[in-house]
């Protein structure tokens, strides 16, 4: 009997996926934790790998002498060695285009959220303070820039709302081919213009740490940074220092490093800080999809046919 070792997973089971699995007559093997160590145990017998969050490194892979199959629950891939994957010929999926909207949406969510006050009014309210004046000055959003760094897919949508709201829009990639209604600059020039800087693009060497210090220090002290992506774009520690130093208004934070992270520490403790755990891609629909799909995957390998969305298909022998 086939065996697929399951990493990690934020939903109550995996019901889901050995449902489909069943197919290709595959067992789920769950790991109790993602820590290297028992992922590497538990590899050892498995034809193929789950992995939402936790890290599939080398050794992991190189435990796993059956394994021709790595499947991220997920967009990004930076949890998995894919170059070592490809070393050992296996195929490694994702699934890039399953919860846009949600993403979008959580996103504009908190640039609402932030530009509002909601966070500051609701905890005061809670605290028995009524006072219009206990949060920070508001702007109109109409006409206010946001700075969007990344128009992948998810960018796009996002930025068409924005522009639904009638606001300007500035967009940072590399490309510097940008959607219409929008202009492009360069990182510097977008952090100095920008209101609100949300980052939408995916986690790479080049990209770890993309906010840290110098960025800060060009925003506008009114701005608002939003990450909806990844944690390693944002040195938090270098945040929380431009929080103290006033050099912008607020942040709102979905991803996180490490994650869960410490919340008793700035800058998640920052009244200033909205913190989600990481929710921006949920919804029932949404989840569904990506658990389908994945498990899809597994079994159209097992089966012999080709899964979709193999992101190292050019670089396997």
């Amino acid at each position: 009997m086939p065996r697929a070792l399951y990493t990690d997973y934020p939903w109550p089971d995996t019901s889901v996926e050995q449902s489909i699995l069943d197919e290709a007559d595959c067992q789920i093997v769950e790991a109790p934790t993602g820590d290297e160590e028992t992922l590497a145990r538990l590899a050892v017998d498995c034809d193929a790998i789950f992995t939402c969050w936790a890290q599939v490194t080398a050794k992991v892979l190189d435990a796993a002498p059956n394994c021709r199959h790595v499947s991220r629950t997920g967009i990004g891939l930076d949890n998995i060695d894919v170059e070592r994957a490809t070393e050992r010929g296996m195929i490694v999926t994702n699934v890039p285009d399953y919860c846009i909207p949600e993403v979008a949406e959580h996103t504009m969510a908190l640039l609402f959220a932030l530009a509002r006050n909601i966070h500051v009014h609701h905890k005061n309210t809670h605290a028995n303070v009524y006072d219009i004046q206990s949060g920070a000055t508001m702007e109109r959003m109409e006409d206010q820039t946001v700075g969007v760094v990344g128009t992948g897919q998810i960018g796009k949508v996002f930025i068409q709302k924005c522009l639904g709201l009638g606001m300007r829009v500035v967009a940072h990639n590399r490309s510097q081919q940008v959607p219409a209604g929008v202009e492009w600059r360069g990182l510097n020039d977008l952090l100095a213009e920008s209101d609100y800087v949300a980052l939408l693009c995916p986690l790479t060497p080049e990209t770890q740490g993309l906010m840290s210090g110098e960025q800060f220090a060009r925003m506008k002290d009114s701005a608002f940074l939003i990450n909806t992506s990844r944690g390693g774009l944002v040195d938090h520690a270098a945040l929380a220092e431009a929080l103290d130093a006033g050099q912008l208004a607020g942040a709102g934070l979905d991803v996180q490093v490490p994650e869960p992270p410490d919340l008793n520490v700035p800058p998640y403790n920052d009244p200033r800080v909205i913190v989600t755990p990481h929710a921006a891609f949920l919804s029932t629909r949404a989840v569904t999809e990506l658990r389908t799909r994945v498990a899809r995957q597994v079994v159209d390998f097992l089966q012999g046919r080709t899964p979709e969305n193999i992101v190292n298909a050019d670089r396997l022998a």
